[in-house]
């Protein structure tokens, strides 16, 4: 059950990601994140409600509030690197951020079994080759790449792995308020931010966000939040370390939509890099202790 539910993760975690970058090429990024994030919170008030998860123990908002700062920054940069790079290549990148809860997860005692140890080092392993070897051109357009993206994709790893700790933490009290924590206060310091800016969060030259926009941004938002609960709860059964290499291997369903969709051609060590972190995935599952 927790390897199932750290793989739906990156399942919901890889289509959120593809759909955001995707708008992200049309819509003004904070756009995206904003209203996406609207649409989840809407979703989460829903469920704390059918739940009564509003009485449950306050441990959680610490690190709810923590998430979502960090949370917001690294989404925003992410989305905003998937819109002026590669997906194929920025996608891994930011899959890099599994390193944050591994090294934490085996400080906090985590010992993984053999199997599974080799089984993360060829996930993490798999994520990066999955970036390819030449980052100056895009492989569409063949137009040379700026750093600009690299960068944001560094910083969203960053953001990411601080996040899957953080939410780790905070479901060992309450799974569902902490989820509906963070996108309060994820949309309550947007919108500030939108305010304050006067930053323009529609498409360019129409006067509103389209219907068709607000039903992506509605999966995006559904998908995000249901990534970040399968993955919490997973964390309360299996081990941090190993339930943070599955919930991150998101940017190889990232890539794979990318190309079936953009044609975005892959590099055969690209190829190489999404074999390796399935076959990661078959050797944390078999190695016992994640369930």
């Amino acid at each position: 059950m927790t390897t199932s539910l750290a793989l739906l993760a990156s399942l919901l975690w890889g289509t959120a990601d593809f759909l955001g970058g995707t708008a992200a090429r049309r819509l003004p990024a904070i756009g995206v994140v904003l209203v996406s994030q609207a649409f989840a919170l809407v979703g989460m008030l829903a469920v704390a409600t059918a739940t009564g998860a509003w009485s449950d123990a306050p441990g959680y908002v610490g690190w709810a509030l923590a998430a979502a700062v960090v949370g917001l920054v690294a989404l925003v940069a992410f989305y905003a690197a998937l819109a002026e790079g590669t997906m194929g290549v920025v996608a891994p990148i930011a899959g890099l951020g599994v390193v944050v809860p591994v090294v934490v997860g085996v400080a906090q005692g985590d010992r993984p079994s053999g199997w599974q140890g080799l089984g993360v080092a060829l996930a993490v392993a798999g994520v990066v080759l999955a970036g390819g070897p030449d980052l100056r051109r895009h492989p569409t357009t063949g137009e040379r790449s700026s750093r600009r993206p690299l960068l944001l994709a560094a910083l969203a790893a960053v953001g990411f792995g601080a996040v899957l700790v953080c939410v780790a933490h905070g479901a060992r009290s309450s799974t569902v308020m902490t989820l509906l924590v963070m996108r309060l206060t994820s949309v309550v310091l947007l919108g500030a931010v939108v305010t304050a800016r006067r930053v323009d969060v529609r498409s360019p030259g129409s006067d509103l966000i389209r219907g068709s926009d607000l039903a992506v941004l509605a999966l995006i938002g559904a998908g995000d939040v249901g990534a970040n609960a399968a993955m919490a709860v997973a964390s309360t059964r299996g081990l941090l370390s190993v339930v943070a290499v599955l919930s991150s291997l998101y940017p190889a369903v990232t890539v794979l939509l990318a190309r079936a969709v953009h044609h975005e051609r892959l590099q055969r060590i690209q190829e190489v890099g999404v074999v390796g972190a399935l076959a990661g995935v078959v050797l944390i599952a078999s190695g016992g202790g994640v369930g």
